[in-house]
């Protein structure tokens, strides 16, 4: 039996410069509500929005053009698992989640904790790996806590930058 000749089209590649694409249209939309009045060095707050929507822009028409034109070649072959792990992205998808909708309840430092918690927990998973225990849930709580704090307070700080607190003095 013989190698049948390469595609012309990979539609799955293309919905990703197609993606590509779209969102960096809809980042220049957005971009021209930011106000463009020179700032530091002359450069205007929508400066950065205008350049990753070209970045964009231009990622996704070429990765539209390299898919129409026999797909991505130098692409290697994919690893792990011929389907994907649904159970350890739902974790994942948790915590992001999570995340996004108890930061302003919780506080930057708890929610980027339980955050950690749950994605580490699904990634465990997507390796084979058992959960994790009592003991594992702690430690993953403290790694979460110890990259999470001094990140609040580096933003808050040192840099000026308001991050939801749970203590009316910011140290949490």
């Amino acid at each position: 039996m013989s190698e049948s000749a390469p595609r012309s089209s990979h539609p799955y590649q293309t919905l990703v410069g197609v993606g590509a694409l779209l969102i960096g249209f809809v980042m220049a939309i957005g971009a021209m509500s930011i106000p463009s009045e020179a700032g530091y060095s002359g450069v205007g707050p929508n400066a950065l929005p205008w350049l990753v929507s070209a970045a964009l822009i231009v990622c996704g028409l070429w990765l539209i053009r390299e898919s129409l034109s026999g797909g991505f070649r130098q692409m290697e072959t994919p690893s792990g698992a011929e389907r994907a792990d649904w159970k350890s992205a739902a974790w994942v998808v948790a915590a992001v989640v999570g995340n996004a909708s108890l930061i302003t309840h919780i506080g930057f430092v708890l929610s980027c904790t339980l955050c950690f918690v749950l994605a580490v927990r699904g990634l465990r998973l997507a390796e084979g790996k058992a959960g994790g225990g009592g003991r594992q849930l702690a430690l993953d709580a403290v790694t979460g806590m110890l990259i999470a704090a001094p990140v609040f307070w580096l933003f808050t700080k040192l840099l000026a930058i308001n991050l939801p607190g749970l203590a009316p003095g910011g140290w949490i």
